[in-house]
């Protein structure tokens, strides 16, 4: 797969030249619209607190759209501040020399201090005994203290006031920011909602303690994507911005407080590599998993579960949009092709584009919806595209 950068701003260009290159010999890639990421970061702030700033999360490639690409539109666009996963996913943003801060906001091993530092990485400090750990390297670090306020998974636990505020006295590690997760902020039921007023109360009533001892980060952030659209009341510094920045949903129909213009910004898109036509009562691939109601005629596509399109869209659980209509998966999804039934399409030929996700003509086909026909969430779906694109270095 590739990654296609379609944009008015003239750096880009280059980029989108070598697209259109690289889809004459690839078998199937991944396009990037980085006008529609611009509108995403644009409605964002719109709705973000005064003086709030954005935090783009480019966890696993940046949810499978490319994280080199995606970090450079973005420090164009103003963003300085973003989130990784792991230590080697910011290392290499900083190898691309994006610009700003960069949190991990998962766990370092202590001996990777010396990287941390080196590369100017903020750590996040997951607990009072890991802390005391990295505090042992001896190495100047910039971290943000995680408060576990009910999500039980890293963090000190919000009633640790001692052990936060000792952090603040810490030789080596400096204290910039301090955060939580809220769990079920993408949900509007009353008992996830009053779940959530709970941990954020939590938080505040700690940096309410925090601050009696002369204390507050610099750097206060609770939201991320749906804790914006459902919580944009939240007075803070910063909002971590996963999804919404691709203008992805999570789930089919979701309902949100705020409902703003976000745009998809990525397209998956295959061709046509052969054409036949096959008889009613004819069964497809191994197993035999589909047979035909009727005289069909049916189209092989060159990708498959090990470019990471789920095995369970197999034998008529999904579609794809040919000449923009639809065309339903049929047969097994193999490693490295599937078949789909172009009976009624008209003009199709061989070499013929195929959206996967993404739009074509009159009709959109969104990630939530394959994820939704496959059992996942669009990040799960989005983050599990395997090929990387051979361009970009």
């Amino acid at each position: 797969m590739i990654l296609a950068g379609i944009s008015g701003k003239n750096e880009m260009k280059k980029v989108v030249g070598q697209v259109q290159r690289e889809q004459i010999k690839n078998r199937a890639w991944i396009e990037l619209d980085l006008e529609h990421l611009a509108h995403n970061v644009g409605e964002l702030r719109r709705v973000m607190p005064d003086g709030c700033n954005l935090m783009a999360v480019l966890k696993a490639n940046a949810y499978g759209h490319g994280a080199k690409i995606i970090a450079e539109a973005l420090n164009q666009l103003g963003v300085t501040a973003f989130a990784t996963a792991t230590i080697d996913e910011a290392i290499q943003l900083r190898q691309w020399s994006t610009q700003g801060e960069i949190l991990v906001l998962g766990y370092t091993h202590p001996q990777r201090a010396g990287e941390l530092a080196r590369y100017q990485i903020s750590q996040t400090l997951i607990d009072y005994d890991y802390a005391v750990l990295l505090e042992r390297q001896g190495y100047e670090i910039n971290t943000h203290i995680k408060i576990d306020t009910g999500m039980h998974r890293l963090g000190f636990e919000h009633q640790e006031t001692e052990h936060i505020a000792n952090m603040f006295q810490s030789k080596f590690l400096k204290v910039c920011g301090m955060f939580t997760q809220l769990c079920v902020s993408d949900s509007l039921l009353a008992e996830d909602i009053a779940f959530t007023r709970l941990q954020i109360k939590r938080f505040y009533q700690l940096l309410s303690r925090l601050s009696q001892k002369g204390l507050r980060p610099a750097n206060i952030h609770l939201q991320s994507s749906y804790g914006l659209l459902n919580y944009p009341e939240l007075k803070c510094d910063s909002v971590r911005i996963g999804l919404a920045l691709y203008g992805v949903s999570s789930k089919v129909n979701e309902q949100t407080k705020l409902q703003l213009d976000l745009r998809p910004v990525l397209s998956l898109k295959s061709r046509i590599i052969f054409i036949r036509t096959i008889k009613c009562g004819d069964t497809i691939g191994y197993g035999r998993t589909f047979t035909s109601s009727r005289d069909s005629t049916i189209a092989v596509l060159p990708i498959g579960y090990a470019d990471g399109i789920p095995r369970n869209l197999s034998a008529g659980n999904s579609y794809v949009l040919v000449h923009g209509e639809p065309a339903p998966m049929i047969g097994p999804v193999y490693m490295d092709q599937l078949t789909i039934d172009i009976t009624g399409i008209p003009d199709v030929k061989t070499g013929d584009i195929v959206t996967l996700i993404g739009t074509d003509g009159m009709n959109e086909l969104p990630a939530a919806v394959v994820a939704s026909k496959a059992g996942k969430i669009s990040g799960e779906l989005l983050s599990q595209f395997h090929i990387r694109p051979d361009f970009m270095g």
